[in-house]
């Protein structure tokens, strides 16, 4: 039980400067724009394209690493990991940084699932769930400590030291994972014929929209966080600092709610979150006029923004049970298509502040956000179906 409980913790702490290194951007965007003379919007592409890389690499890596150990796959993804953010570290020029950014979101997805895949190895079938969301809130952990302490190195030093500081800590990451994970693999090839039955089933097909509308959605917000607490509703750099670390919490709270819905069939409580969402999309115009209500519907929506999180991986492992060899390729699902929704989101988000501005974003994540709404409902009742059948 004492070694379960270490390696969750390096799970977590592998999913931290995950989550560190893909929403730095989001804490640093104003000072790279200002640093590399490029409009706002271009450096918002930076998001778009790790999202897209990271969802686009991912299952080809995945699939390919499947014949070799995951102790030291995972292992020599986080080296390349550690060399990707060392570029940023490095990068003077627009072409640099975005070169570095690929690197890194080509290996992020596959590190993730990996470290999906170890969780489901150590965790008793109990457990499953609250392993899965605790190995997310790595994710929101990094939006509480990661993203507002890379703007504050940002502000005191340079942009290009955030990127350096997450190269220190996974270095030390992976020294923890080289003494303390479990040298272990499972059969994860399976046979061809069963995974794309697997891909195939109505449950997947439908359910792999759900990260993508759904993150696409909180996306179009998230990407422009920094500028809306700065800009939009007024805040000097000292508030937008704590308020990025308050947007954190409610991302922890988001995920801790999302395990614990997981257990209760989970799935079916999701249309009253994501309706809630919608409107709040939908009205954030309005209420960004205001500092007090735009404070209150921020924090709003970082409670709803992880909430998919868990039940739709205990619906991906639940199908993934009936097909063999399809376990490692069900846990690489939500990042590849919550990383779709992140491009989706960001290039929506930068269109419409181009053209509109920013005070307009909302309409766009509302928008993806109330198709979410009718993905769940539908795949509610292809569940409720497959049960009575």
């Amino acid at each position: 039980m004492k070694q379960y409980k270490i390696c969750t913790l390096v799970l977590v702490l592998l999913s931290f400067i995950l989550g560190s290194s893909e929403f730095i951007i989001v804490g640093v965007l104003s000072d790279i724009a200002a640093d590399l003379n490029v409009p706002l919007s271009k450096i918002g592409t930076l998001v778009t394209v790790f999202g897209l890389i990271y969802a686009i690499g991912t299952p080809f890596i995945t699939t390919f690493l499947g014949k070799f150990s995951h102790y030291y796959s995972l292992l020599i993804l986080t080296v390349i990991f550690i060399l990707g953010n060392f570029m940023s570290f490095v990068s003077h020029d627009y072409s640099t940084l975005y070169m570095s950014r690929i690197i890194t979101a080509i290996v992020s997805g596959p590190m993730i699932s990996l470290g999906l895949t170890f969780g489901s190895i150590i965790a008793p079938p109990e457990k499953k769930a609250n392993i899965i969301s605790l190995i997310f809130s790595g994710f929101s952990i990094a939006s509480v400590f990661g993203v507002p302490i890379g703007a504050w190195i940002s502000s005191v030093t340079s942009w290009n030291y955030a990127f350096f500081t997450i190269a220190v800590m996974s270095l030390a990451v992976l020294l923890l994972m080289i003494v303390i994970l479990p040298k272990v693999s499972t059969n994860t090839k399976g046979k061809g014929a069963s995974q794309i039955q697997f891909l195939k089933d109505k449950r997947i097909m439908v359910g792999v929209l759900l990260p993508m509308f759904g993150g696409g959605g909180i996306y179009v917000f998230y990407t422009y966080l920094r500028p809306i607490l700065s800009d939009a509703l007024g805040y000097n750099t000292h508030m937008v600092s704590l308020l990025l670390f308050a947007y954190g919490f409610t991302t922890i709270i988001s995920n801790l709610m999302s395990g614990l819905i997981a257990q209760k069939n989970g799935l079916k409580k999701m249309p009253v979150f994501f309706l809630i969402q919608a409107l709040i999309l939908f009205g954030l115009s309005i209420f960004l006029r205001n500092q007090i209500s735009g404070t209150i519907v921020v924090m709003a929506l970082g409670i709803t923004m992880y909430l998919l999180n868990s039940p739709i991986q205990m619906h991906y492992l639940t199908v993934a049970d009936e097909y063999p060899g399809s376990m490692v390729l069900a846990s690489s699902f939500n990042s590849i298509f919550f990383n779709f929704g992140i491009s989706l989101g960001s290039f929506i988000g930068s269109s419409i502040f181009d053209h509109y501005g920013l005070f307009s974003i909302g309409i766009g994540g509302g928008i993806l956000s109330a198709i979410t709404v009718l993905l769940i409902i539908f795949l509610n009742r292809i569940n409720a179906v497959r049960r009575h059948s």
